[in-house]
């Protein structure tokens, strides 16, 4: 672990074990939360704002989640707080009248949104201030880093993120954390400030993947998943799992320290028994990630309509992306598009054949410094597709930085690949 960090780990499934056992109070939660905020928020800047502690501390509804303290990503809605989405443009926005729909299921659940996390501009890559617990001179990445960094300091033990191009893997890996982005349309956008419709998902990050397994079982009142996870139960055995393991090809110069781990991340899986594959080298997910940046662009300019007027109040990352997706010819992006629905059926089937695809979720560990995100390459070819990811923390540098995996999954197949990054994550850590 990088000198000064402040990274703490507050796993969720414990807690709701705790809770179930009587071990914990709903109250005690909060008494946490409130605690380590105090200790670290004003080194880390993982928030935006909190809702007022009266109104936190009001009765928590039941649920198996009763009483978790959850942050939410500020371009999701809370009601009776602001959506600023890290731009000056929503600076002293009128608070929301009610919540997401995501936020929805999660108050049903019993848990309780302790505030709004550091998202950078409408989720793009301007950085917010917001500092990585596990090394504070190196980025959190973007543009969930606000709640990546509230999980990884322990401040909450779940937090609400979205992904576009690698808003929530990328700061999960950069920040040690468990990061789940589900299938595109899974969980409804209703209530979130989108940037690109057909790319815009929402996901969870978590201490580890039995903590994303116990909240996603939650949100979808899956009892027989919650006991599943709860109780440890893998349902996957390591040496029945077909892993296919992908060597990004053309996406970026992986750092050294991403190789190496993934080299015995496959033979820890291969010594249990695991079928790994490798997957033969192609041009297909290089194709992918470009038909994604340019997707991605021509739907921002047109969901950002309104921001697209005041470009000199926008920081230059987003103010380009606009332009450059104002002037593409619908022609592009409808190639694009093509392309993309072309490729689905190929990548359906070589995931089909597997439990999950194995790859880095970033070129490396955290950059050294604040002033950018870190690239999202690995993460494009896969959000096109709408896949489900999950981010396995465990792994580190040689420095001792986190470096963080990713499995890819069958659509609308979390379940499953949560048990299967579950049994990953048992496997891998240094």
């Amino acid at each position: 672990m990088s000198p000064g960090a402040l990274a703490e780990r507050w796993s969720l499934a414990a807690t709701v074990r705790d809770l179930r056992d009587g071990r914990a109070r709903p109250q005690d939660l909060l008494d946490r939360a409130a605690a380590r905020i105090a200790a670290c928020e004003h080194r880390i800047h993982a928030w935006v704002r909190q809702r007022p502690d009266a109104e936190l501390r009001s009765a928590p509804g039941a649920g198996p989640l009763r009483g978790v303290p959850v942050g939410v990503k500020d371009i999701i809605d809370v009601a009776g707080l602001p959506t600023e989405c890290g731009s000056d443009l929503r600076r002293g926005a009128a608070p929301a009248t009610a919540d997401a729909q995501v936020v929805a299921l999660l108050r049903a659940c019993g848990a309780v949104p302790l505030g709004k996390t550091v998202s950078t501009e409408f989720a793009y890559f301007a950085p917010g201030p917001t500092r990585n617990p596990a090394a504070l001179a190196h980025t959190p990445g973007g543009s969930s880093s606000g709640s990546a960094a509230a999980v990884a300091a322990g401040m909450v033990p779940l937090a609400i993120g979205s992904q576009t191009a690698g808003s929530l893997t990328r700061p999960a890996a950069f920040c040690g954390v468990a990061g789940l982005v589900v299938t595109r349309g899974s969980l409804s956008t209703s209530g979130v400030v989108g940037l690109s419709p057909s790319l815009d998902s929402l996901g969870l990050l978590a201490a580890g993947v039995a903590d994303l397994r116990t909240a996603w079982a939650a949100v979808r009142a899956d009892d027989r998943a919650l006991t599943a996870a709860l109780s440890g139960d893998h349902t996957v055995a390591p040496r029945s799992l077909r892993i296919l393991f992908w060597e990004p090809d053309g996406l970026g110069e992986l750092d050294p320290a991403m190789p190496a781990a993934l080299d015995r991340a496959a033979s820890r899986l291969a010594a249990t028994g695991a079928t790994v594959t490798r997957l033969a080298p192609t041009r297909l997910p290089a194709e992918l990630a470009a038909d994604h940046a340019s997707i991605m662009a021509f739907e921002a300019a047109r969901e950002r309509q309104a921001e697209l007027e005041h470009l000199d109040r926008l920081s230059e990352p987003l103010a380009d992306l606009l332009r450059q997706g104002a002037q593409m010819p619908a022609d592009a992006y409808r190639d694009a598009v093509h392309r993309v629905a072309q490729a689905g059926p190929v990548v359906a089937g070589l995931v089909d054949e597997h439990d999950a695809v194995l790859g880095p979720a970033a070129l490396g560990p955290a950059p050294e410094g604040i002033a950018a995100t870190g690239s999202p390459i690995l993460s494009r070819p896969w959000q096109v597709l709408g896949l489900p990811v999950v981010t396995v923390p465990g792994l580190r540098s040689p420095q001792g930085l986190p470096l963080g995996l990713q499995l890819v999954g069958r659509p609308h197949g979390e379940d499953h690949l949560l048990a299967v990054a579950e049994a990953v994550e048992h496997l891998v850590p240094d």
